[in-house]
């Protein structure tokens, strides 16, 4: 029977705008071996209903009759668990799948998994197939791809690029076909895709919400429609949907014979190495989309045009150096980088065809007559850039750890001026020190002077490698790469009953388990191991954890005034750069003036806390018991959402309070109401010049926290200031 859907998809056709999404998702149902699309885009922009109406586009597949895997008739996979299927085997027709991947999905629910507690107990070899293998031959659909576990993405990714799926567990290895068109949809503002992972997409495609009005009329209008009668809204545009259904299936058909020459396949390896991207996957991206275009514009040879809109959707992504950086690409740089291609070194030899076959050349590069695409907005973005001064050094020191802290700096005589810095520095006058004044009025007198001199905007020093800060004891939450923790993953540290189904064997402690009730079972001497479900044991795994990393930063005018800011965002940024390499949420809470203000709420997107934290302005006194108090009322509150996640509080400041009757007591007892609630923290000391308070190594001991000078929160710093302790002892 044909199969029915109880509420139509959304139909292909009927999407407004979103031509490179939808252009790319075209070409990768044409050719599945371009490697998939990641999709990136704000919220709200029709990302899952694009892809979810692809499916309903592909050509229907054949399938054994009674396979679990979806394997071919026509050439079924050799080790195929539920084979070995014998030719002319019954077949059914069907759909091509679209199966989604929810964020929490385990190993066991994405790759299938062997029932070890009936192989075991009643001998029976079950195995229950995947996501995997529900996908083969279909569409994988990953929404939300950034927030999935690292190592489900990396068995993902394995699988599509190889088309099969393995399962290696407890001495038993099961394997099974698994070529489908994988699709990841994610919102940048909730954190990005490492590097490497981004590589093995096949294209990426940024979307964004349409500008114009008359655009988003029609968008709504349509929803609207469909909303109220899915059925005859998808009857209205089954003509169009069936048109590209037709097309795809004859681009198909067609692709085999298409012919890639020369000239443009030395444009390809020109632009890919002018824009320095890794390895050779984006040649052979390029290559295979330039490929499928040219047959799903009904053409025999690759064109000029063919990679220049390739490049264009495979490169983006590939080009992004730093964790900071948006993935770009300008397209003015592309167009001078395809057209200052060389010519082949062979230019009498022959071309490649899509399936490897030497083809007929063409050698003018020249784009013929054909429908052109509509280029949507990409809505790109451009990351921040940073100070690079190369000298390896984050506090204002030199390379050496030598410079204002070894002498005199804006606390005592300097270049500008007893007690100040030099005229215009700064963006504020140069202050003269009243005779017998403390370094408490000195610090307010600053900060007042700042305040009036309006708000400043310090340079970022260069982010560096930062020292590894944990959360002390062993947690439970969600897996990662800063504080230890137990998980599915990692070492093994000992073994416990399962409290549901059996994932992993513990062997050894099965058999101690068992070994005492041996007796009591009747086991005859040198018979077999008589096992029960009872006597099942799982291991207890000891890996690593990600936190949420709150940063409590001081923004005020006793920041600015010692120009200190620059290092400090610099500091910062070093620890925003760790916690996105050990897959940490971040939050940013910053106070200035009378206040402080949570900047940028716990998220996963260190991209966003990096931005914050470029554009933070500095000036005005000192309110440090409000920032604890503002830090201490996000850690409740996100305790509450993700009671299993364990948070670090970074507080990087001076310590000289200064806003309030009572500053400095307030602040502490609001510290030791942190340290009371068990909160983990560490205080990076921004002081220095000659006189100092030692109020943030105070605020430290309150807090139960490590106190670090600004100089070593990185191991350059740290390295920096063992060659001046070195320099001074000699």
């Amino acid at each position: 029977m044909p199969e029915r859907d109880l509420t139509p998809l959304y139909p292909f056709s009927a999407v407004v705008g979103l031509a490179d999404l939808r252009l790319a998702l075209l070409l990768n149902a044409v050719s599945p071996a371009i490697g998939g699309v990641l999709v990136r885009g704000e919220k709200g922009t029709a990302k899952s209903t694009v892809v979810r109406a692809l499916a309903g586009l592909l050509p229907r597949v054949d399938v054994v009759a009674g396979c679990r895997f979806g394997c071919d008739p026509a050439s079924p996979y050799g080790a195929c668990p539920d084979g070995p299927h014998e030719a002319g085997q019954d077949a059914v027709v069907r759909r091509a799948k679209l199966v989604e991947l929810p964020v929490g999905a385990t190993e066991d629910r994405l790759v299938g998994a062997l029932d070890l507690e009936r192989a075991l107990t009643a001998g029976q070899a079950a195995y229950s197939p995947g996501l995997l293998a529900g996908a083969h031959r279909g569409v994988l659909y990953v929404d939300e791809v950034n927030l999935l576990h690292d190592h489900l993405v990396d068995l993902l990714l394995d699988a599509a690029a190889m088309g099969e799926a393995y399962v290696e567990r407890d001495g038993v290895s099961v394997r099974h076909a698994a070529r489908f068109l994988l699709v990841g949809t994610m919102n940048p503002e909730e954190g990005e895709l490492r590097p490497q992972l981004l590589d093995r997409f096949g294209l990426a495609v940024q979307v964004r919400a349409p500008r114009e009005p008359a655009e988003r009329v029609e968008v709504v209008r349509r929803r609207l429609a469909y909303e109220a009668d899915p059925a005859g809204f998808a009857a209205r545009w089954a003509d169009a949907d069936a048109e590209l259904a037709e097309r795809i299936d004859t681009a198909r058909r067609r692709l085999p014979a298409v012919t890639l020459p020369d000239a443009e396949l030395t444009r390809i390896a020109h632009v890919c190495a002018t824009f320095e991207v890794d390895g050779l996957r984006a040649d052979l991206v390029v290559a295979r989309a330039a490929l499928a275009l040219a047959a799903w514009h009904g053409r025999d040879r690759v064109t000029a045009q063919d990679v220049r809109d390739a490049a264009r959707l495979a490169l983006p992504h590939r080009r992004r150096r730093d964790p900071f950086d948006a993935p770009d690409l300008d397209e003015q740089s592309l167009e001078d980088a395809l057209n200052s291609a060389p010519p082949p070194a062979d230019p009498g030899g022959g071309g490649s065809r899509a399936d490897g076959d030497p083809g007929e050349q063409d050698s003018s590069g020249a784009s013929g007559a054909r429908d052109r695409e509509t280029r949507g907005d990409g809505g790109r973005d451009t990351g921040p850039d940073g100070d690079l001064d190369g000298d390896g050094d984050l506090d204002g020191d030199g390379p050496d750890g030598s410079g204002p802290d070894d002498g005199p700096d804006d606390d005592g005589p300097g270049p500008g001026g007893p007690g100040g810095a030099a005229p215009g520095g700064d963006g504020a006058p140069p202050r003269p020190v009243a005779h017998g004044e403390t370094q408490q009025q000195r610090d307010r007198a600053d900060e007042g002077r700042y305040a009036t001199a309006g708000q400043q905007h310090a340079e970022a020093a260069t982010p560096r490698r930062a020292r590894l800060f944990a959360v002390a004891g062993v947690g439970e939450g969600a897996a990662g790469r800063r504080s230890p923790a137990y998980t599915r993953m990692g070492r093994t540290v000992g073994a416990r009953a399962p409290g549901g189904a059996l994932a992993a064997l513990h062997l050894a402690a099965t058999v101690r388990a068992a070994a005492r009730q041996q007796h009591a079972r009747g086991r005859v001497p040198g018979g077999p191991l008589r096992l029960v479900a009872a006597d099942l044991r799982e291991p207890v795994r000891q890996g690593r954890e990600s936190n949420l990393v709150l940063f409590c930063v001081d923004a005020s005018g006793s920041m600015a005034a010692r120009r200190r800011m620059g290092a400090v965002k610099g500091a910062v940024l070093s620890l925003l750069l760790d916690a996105y390499q050990r897959r940490d949420k971040v939050g940013l809470v910053t106070f200035r003036g009378s206040d402080a203000e949570l900047a940028l709420p716990p998220t996963s997107s260190v991209e966003a806390g990096a931005a914050r934290l470029r554009e933070l302005p500095t000036g005005g006194r000192t309110p440090l018991a409000a920032g604890l108090r503002r830090a201490a009322h996000t850690l409740r509150v996100e305790r509450l959402r993700d009671p299993y996640r364990r948070a670090l509080l970074v507080v990087v400041t001076d310590g000289r309070a200064t806003a309030g009757t009572d500053p400095v007591g307030e602040a502490m007892r609001i510290a030791d109401g942190l340290a009371a609630g068990g909160v983990s923290a560490v205080v990076v000391d921004c002081e220095s010049g000659v006189v100092r308070l030692g109020l943030a190594a105070r605020l430290a001991a309150r807090l139960g926290a490590e106190h670090v000078p600004l100089a070593e929160v990185t191991a350059q710093g740290l390295a920096g200031v063992a060659r001046r302790d070195r320099r001074r002892a000699a």
